[in-house]
């Protein structure tokens, strides 16, 4: 992961990225994974999402990782909340009422530190990571939330129209990296209006990772 480079896109304000409401296809998508009020939702690599703000605001408790401190000191400041300040496995660890937020780099999370989740929501992770990284960070993520069912949102475009972030990560690619320990449902695809800022055509796609093992006891269920 390129630290210095997400460091300077915060220093700098340069946060095109973050999204100015919550996402709708989180809002749209979310309920599919059946999770009740007060389960743990995963975000790797939130920023300072407003995805966060609809999570808390659905019952939902909310762990997340983030590089910047920057962006973390202004989620905070957003919610009205004033968090606590710890430090755990080498990690900063802010928390307030029902989210907590590590500062640091989320291989540097382990699974102790972060603890039991019940899903994962991941919008803007693997597609804000060239490919070698997303090689090491999707099993990684299975491994510190114990294969959570999840909701993943990916971008699909010709990559020689920009380098990226953020980058395509293409059907075969998913299922490449979640295939083995999860079910995959594509439930939506659809083009992005306008294209990835103006460059060029862009398909976003919506997947539900669901743990292979539940679901086949599920299918065998009467």
């Amino acid at each position: 992961m390129d630290e210095a480079f997400w460091h300077g896109k915060w220093q700098r304000n340069e946060t095109g990225f973050h999204e100015l409401q919550p996402n709708p296809l989180l809002l749209r998508h979310f309920p599919a994974l059946g999770l009740p009020p007060g389960a743990c939702v995963f975000v790797p690599l939130c920023g300072k999402s407003l995805d966060i703000h609809w999570l808390l605001e659905q019952g939902y408790r909310v762990v997340g990782i983030e590089l910047s401190q920057i962006a973390v000191d202004q989620l905070f400041a957003e919610l009205e909340l004033t968090p606590r300040i710890s430090e755990f496995g080498g990690l900063r660890c802010l928390e307030a009422q029902n989210i907590r937020i590590f500062v640091g780099n989320i291989f540097d999370l382990t699974r102790t530190a972060l603890g039991p989740v019940d899903a994962v929501y991941d919008r803007a992770s693997l597609i804000a990571l060239p490919e070698p990284v997303r090689t090491a960070y999707a099993p990684h993520v299975i491994a510190i939330t114990d294969a959570a069912p999840e909701l993943l949102i990916c971008l699909e475009y010709d990559q020689s129209f920009r380098p990226g972030p953020p980058f395509s990560v293409n059907e075969a690619e998913v299922r490449q990296y979640y295939g083995g320990p999860f079910h995959l449902t594509c439930v939506r695809r659809h083009d992005v209006p306008g294209g990835l800022k103006g460059t060029c055509p862009a398909t976003e796609v919506v997947w539900i990772l669901e743990p292979a093992a539940k679901t086949r006891t599920q299918d065998i269920q009467p």
